[in-house]
């Protein structure tokens, strides 16, 4: 509302009769009065000053629109779009109004608007404020028009898209939705030969969800995640059997994650609906998450209530000294630690825990209430456990830098940077994913290799967290002191002096849509080109679709370009009128948002093959995406498609992968899809003053991969290959795997072990070819059969860390002063926990020569002097060797046709026992309860369902 100067209320004098708005009058007289005389003031400010305007006038006009706000901007825009300009509407009879002062409205405005029209479109956002006030104003006018807008011609209320008009409450108004109403009003009131050949096809749209679109049910997304080390993936974690509440902060992603964190509240809302549930429902106790700076907003309000109302319930506090979701920002107040102890001890809660992974640093703080219990982040499951057997209302202050603030102060030398990381000795690894469950990182990343797939950590975006390190696994290693080697950049000298191309002209609006990653610079190149347009004179809007997307997740970047500023209104690229879209993320650019602004004739896209993973990957092992089918998504959309692999070229050339988006941006300019200058673009480069040289480096990579994309990848030294992420590798040929695998077994034990392994294949290779044909049975018995006889016991894991090359592996990738660190759970050594788990201890550099002793003693494997051999595991693992190969036999002797799919599940089965002590036995249960079903199906001669949906093997 606009401001009225206390001159104006004074001086200017009341109406007696001259508006047709009228007010009850309140109790007090004298302050109804004094209402009505600032009312009336505002009013006549208003109309004095013109702040509400008809923009297009038409004599005659039989429709009229009037809008306000951003809706305006997208009422030109869906104009834009009809092909309907000033001078046209004028011609065709349509006036628009826009209002600047929504509420009061001034009426004289309208009243003089209305005259002559048949018809006003009312066009806002959400709830229908001005359409309200439009018809109480006319409501008395000789002859007014009908007026609609959320509200058809006949007063129905909009619900369904059958309605006459579709302008919707929910959600939000973009261009494509207002075109395609404009369209139908227009061909109502105007006839449908005044929309003409650029606006007759809206007519038959359905209307179309332009911002905000749902993913397709089954197609990868990706969804924002907690960064790399991030204090949540410890916090929001709950013991079996409770449930969490969440609320406003970057823990409210728990509800897509496996945490059972149900429902979110408004900013200090958190756990207050629990007071009105608990005593209506068997749940005895929740868990509500709470960040710092929500506390100090309001959150602690609700726990004020919760104390009030007696209910059982354990707020989580994250103290992690940042506002993290929005940037980074100082908590309100800069509390600290002891001062919300003391305020929550104040309010009445009696049991107060702080926990951090660092306690140390708070036993004898002075400031701490008594009472205060302080423990490490790794008893927080005891804890809960504890807590939620707790009557009232308890606190756990969880005390944690966040993990983006970490980076930002490491890299501002305001903070110690450990001199500590963690390595996967891949050869060690089974692919399990513990490391994983564990840390809920996203720094594990997959990594293919001919025996499947493992995991390796992305030192790059590693917040040093060390929590995968709990993974039940051999294969994590400590890398203290010392420092990681700067990755080698290719020699290769910069691409220079290359033609320029044939830019764009801007005889119309010029749309780009960037596509990729949140966090990896995507918003940056829309900066980037919108100042290169501000130096070249141009017009530019620039729409950044972002938000939690910061986080891991899908972000977007609208760019329009215009030859001037008045050619452009809304900053959304509109549904179908994108001129270039910009995959920096195939995942996101294949997208249905993205796929939305594309259309065969318009647009061009180019491509990053290289898909990273996402946080989905922490969860589940198996986790697949295929480029290929994604890559045919956009080619239906938008078959002017050119596809790259940027990020495997730009790291290579440049030595970092932030390098990838300007490299996607330099391919698509040097193509002429980008209307801008090459030398406004390296200014704008400039300006940004971040890795100026390597971005201008990557720009020229880019423009020489559009020229001529095998010279790129020679001087980056990296073949075609492979996307970074992709679906499982196809199983090799017979011949193949037994020559590698009868190789690596004769290594893991002995000639005759190997042979053992090879006539058994190809005996059951005979029964299939006399069966059934082909040999894909076959296949899955050799990778199935290897895996069982190459179970990594003591001896193994030993070999593979001496034999593998992992320690000269470890010597390229770090420099300095350096010792390693082992993570092991011996079982004739290693202590157990409350459930009978042998728990982890660390090991100095001394294991690498006891790994050289005892992987030389694999002879022993298996006889009556293995002193490892007689533990239950290690005869579990040799007693399913003689099982697996008993079942396939009998499966092989009943191979048909129909039951080969059952057979093929029944044969990939011990590829889904992976792991080491509990995590291998909890794999090893789910597949003998699976393998019973699948036997069950396969002796009554028909495929079971999954087995009809599963996997094809080559």
């Amino acid at each position: 509302m606009v401001a009225v100067p206390v001159e104006l209320r004074l001086l200017v004098p009341v109406p007696a009769d001259g508006f047709s708005i009228r007010w009850p009058d309140p109790p007090l007289e004298q302050e109804n009065r004094l209402q009505r005389e600032r009312l009336y003031a505002l009013l006549e400010y208003v109309r004095l000053n013109k702040l509400n305007r008809q923009d297009w006038d038409a004599p005659g006009a039989k429709l009229g629109i009037v809008t306000t706000g951003k809706s305006y901007l997208d009422v030109r825009e869906a104009l834009a779009m009809l092909g309907i300009d000033e001078a046209r509407a004028r011609e065709m009879g349509l006036r628009l109004l826009k209002i600047g002062v929504v509420w009061p409205l001034e009426p004289e405005c309208i009243v003089e608007f209305a005259q002559g029209l048949d018809e006003i479109l009312v066009v806002e956002e959400k709830r229908q404020i001005l359409e309200y006030q439009i018809k109480e104003h006319l409501y008395n006018e000789p002859s007014r028009p009908r007026v609609v807008g959320k509200y058809d011609e006949t007063g129905e209320w909009v619900k369904v898209p059958k309605s006459g008009i579709l302008l919707s409450p929910n959600g939000e108004l973009t261009p494509g939705d207002i075109a395609q109403v404009l369209a139908r009003r227009i061909a109502k009131v105007l006839g449908e030969e005044a929309l003409g050949e650029r606006g007759r096809p809206y007519l038959g749209c359905a209307a179309a969800a332009e911002g905000f679109a749902r993913a397709e049910p089954g197609a990868a997304q990706r969804l924002p995640y907690f960064c790399s080390g991030c204090p949540h993936n410890t916090s929001t974690k709950v013991p079996e059997g409770s449930k969490a509440l969440a609320g406003i902060g970057c823990h409210y992603m728990a509800m897509w994650m496996d945490r059972r964190t149900e429902t979110f509240s408004q900013m200090g809302g958190e756990g207050v609906a629990w007071i009105g549930q608990a005593s209506f429902t068997g749940t005895e106790h929740v868990f509500a998450n709470l960040g710092d700076g929500t506390y100090m907003h309001s959150g602690s309000l609700a726990i004020r209530a919760a104390v009030a109302a007696g209910v059982n319930i354990t707020y989580k506090i994250l103290v992690n000294d940042a506002v993290a979701m929005t940037g980074g920002q100082p908590v309100e107040g800069a509390p600290s630690v002891p001062q919300i102890l003391q305020q929550l001890a104040a309010e009445g809660v009696k049991a107060l825990h702080l926990v951090s992974d660092e306690p140390e640093n708070f036993r004898g703080m002075a400031g701490l209430p008594a009472g205060v219990e302080i423990g490490h982040r790794d008893g927080m499951d005891a804890l809960q456990r504890r807590l939620r057997e707790t009557r009232g209302v308890s606190v756990i202050v969880y005390a944690q830098v966040c993990a983006a603030e970490k980076r930002r102060r490491r890299k501002q030398k305001k903070l110690a940077d450990p001199p500590k990381r963690v390595v996967i000795n891949e050869e060690v690894c089974e692919g399990c994913g513990d490391c994983g469950v564990q840390s809920n990182c996203v720094s594990i990343l997959p990594l293919e290799t001919e025996l499947g797939r493992k995991r390796t950590i992305d030192q790059s975006s590693c917040n040093k967290d060390y929590s995968c390190v709990k993974g039940f696994c051999p294969s994590l290693v400590t890398v203290e002191g010392g420092q990681l080697r700067k990755p080698a950049k290719s020699k290769a000298v910069v691409p220079a002096d290359l033609p320029a191309p044939a830019l764009p002209a801007l005889a119309r609006p010029w749309n780009v849509l960037i596509t990729g990653v949140g966090g990896t610079g995507v918003v940056t190149i829309g900066a980037l080109m919108g100042m290169a347009a501000h130096i070249e004179g141009k017009g530019v809007l620039v729409l950044d679709m972002a938000g939690m997307a910061q986080k891991g997740g899908a972000v977007m970047s609208h760019v329009r370009l215009a030859s001037a500023p008045a050619g452009l209104h809304a900053a959304r690229v509109p549904v179908g009128q994108a001129d270039l879209v910009l995959g920096c993320d195939l995942m996101v650019g294949a997208g249905k948002e993205a796929l939305a602004a594309m259309s065969a004739g318009r647009t061009r896209t180019v491509m990053n093959a290289d898909v990273a993973p996402t946080g989905a990957f922490t969860r589940d092992p198996d986790w697949s995406v295929s480029p290929e089918a994604m890559l045919a998504r956009v080619r239906n959309a938008a078959p002017d498609t050119e596809v790259v692999d940027a990020t495997k070229l730009a790291t290579a050339l440049m030595g970092d992968a932030v390098a990838t988006n300007v490299f996607v941006l330099g391919y698509a300019w040097q193509k002429g899809w980008v209307p801008l200058g090459e030398a406004a673009l390296m200014r704008a480069i400039e300006l940004n003053g971040a890795a100026v040289e390597m971005n201008k480096a990557a720009f020229a990579w880019g423009r020489q991969a559009a020229l001529d994309l095998a010279k790129v990848r020679a001087a980056a030294g990296v073949d075609r290959g492979v996307p970074i992420v992709m679906m499982p590798r196809r199983t090799p040929d017979l011949a193949t795997l037994l020559a590698d695998r009868t190789k690596r077994l004769a290594a893991y034990q002995n000639a005759a072990y190997a042979k053992r392994y090879e006539d058994f294949v190809r005996g059951i290779a005979a029964v299939e070819a006399e069966r059934v044909g082909g040999e894909r049975f076959s296949r899955e018995v050799a990778v199935s059969l290897y895996q069982l006889m190459a179970y990594k016991d003591e001896y193994e894991v030993a070999r593979l860390y001496v034999e593998s090359g992992f320690f000269e592996r470890v010597q390229r990738q770090f420099e300095g002063d350096f010792k390693l660190r082992f993570h092991l759970a011996p079982p004739l050594l290693a202590k157990r926990d409350a459930q009978g788990r042998l728990l982890k201890q660390s090991y100095g550099p001394w294991v690498a020569t006891a790994f050289k002793w005892l992987a030389k003693a694999k002879f022993l494997r298996g006889t009556a002097l293995d002193p490892f051999g007689h533990t239950g595991e290690r005869r579990g693992e040799r007693a399913a060797i003689g099982a697996f190969e008993a079942l396939m036999r009998e499966v092989a002797a009943g191979l048909d046709a129909q039951r080969l799919p059952t057979a093929l599940e029944l044969a990939r089965l011990p590829q889904s026992v992976r792991g080491y002590g509990h995590v291998k036995e909890n794999n090893h249960h789910a597949a003998t309860v699976r393998q019973a079903a699948l036997l069950q199906d396969f002796m009554q001669g028909h495929p079971s369902t999954e087995s009809k949906d599963a996997r094809a093997a080559a």
